[in-house]
């Protein structure tokens, strides 16, 4: 079984479908998730230990994000070859300065040898009222945050030695608050971890509606724009390479002006389930469902 495969093999076995389990107690609703992550697949050789650190926190709080929470906490499990205190201490600081960031501490996790680099990340979070994948309605708003391709664009960079810009890239803030004001009106939120056409098909599935997006609306990261040699090469790495880890949502019309005063872009509407589809031009495609395969 691929990865979609297998996710849907797992739900009938257990609650799998949103970024994280919402678990009722003390009063609220807790937030669990958790994400592994691996040297070969997920970091390129030239990402700092900084970097890694940063990276493998971020991906776990972004899951919190998506649901409209606030991250409490994290646990790291570390699997390495052997343990060099001086990368140790680099990876560390990455990932305490993006729980800084995001208002929340490592509290402990686990150390193993291993014969490849694995970082196991969970987040605990909370929230009051947690957005799930499943609210969707059509002639909703749909809506992203900040710039997308930027991981796309990191890749290249990193290929092409411009470590410094690359590392910087991928060294994303998860988008806390704007998950937190989002989750105020929005119907439908997850964070775009397997990229932006991915992520709209999930959220097909799960409220069974449609999508109509517009690719001229689409907030591409500056350094898509300078990298990418094709029109088609600037679509790959915005809509299907993932792990840009912004936050995709749909809002009812009557909250536009909050979108706007969130700096959050509009890229489309939703539809009766129709299919995920995009606007090129005037010539309306159909979007494929496809993205970062883990």
């Amino acid at each position: 079984m691929n990865e979609k495969e297998a996710l849907r093999w797992l739900a009938n076995r257990m609650p799998v479908g949103d970024d994280c389990y919402v678990l009722e107690e003390l009063g609220t609703n807790l937030l669990l998730t958790t994400d592994m992550l691996h040297r070969k697949t997920d970091f390129p050789a030239e990402a700092t230990a900084y970097s890694r650190g940063w990276r493998s926190v971020a991906v776990s709080l972004s899951d919190v994000a998506g649901m409209g929470g606030i991250p409490i906490a994290v646990l790291i499990a570390y699997g390495a070859p052997d343990f060099d205190k001086a990368e140790l201490e680099e990876f560390l600081s990455g990932a305490e300065e993006v729980c800084s960031l995001s208002g929340c501490k490592i509290v402990g996790g686990d150390l193993d040898h291993h014969d490849e680099l694995t970082i196991t990340t969970s987040a605990l979070g909370k929230a009051e009222n947690p957005v799930l994948r499943s609210g969707a309605n059509p002639d909703d708003l749909v809506a992203v945050t900040g710039d997308l391709g930027r991981t796309g664009a990191a890749l290249k960079l990193f290929a092409n030695g411009e470590t410094d810009l690359a590392n910087k890239l991928f060294q994303f803030e998860p988008r806390i608050e704007e998950g937190k004001q989002l989750g105020k009106f929005s119907t439908s939120m997850m964070d775009i971890s397997d990229g932006l056409a991915r992520s709209l098909h999930q959220i097909s599935e799960s409220s069974n509606v449609g999508f109509r997006i517009t690719e001229k609306q689409l907030p591409y990261a500056s350094t898509v724009d300078k990298l990418a040699n094709t029109a088609e090469e600037k679509r790959e790495l915005t809509l299907f390479t993932g792990e840009d880890f912004e936050l995709l949502a749909t809002i009812p019309p009557e909250h536009e002006f909050e979108l706007a005063k969130l700096g959050v872009k509009t890229i489309g509407k939703v539809t009766a389930r129709d299919g995920v589809k995009m606007a090129i031009n005037g010539e309306i495609i159909k979007l494929e469902d496809r993205g970062y395969v883990h």
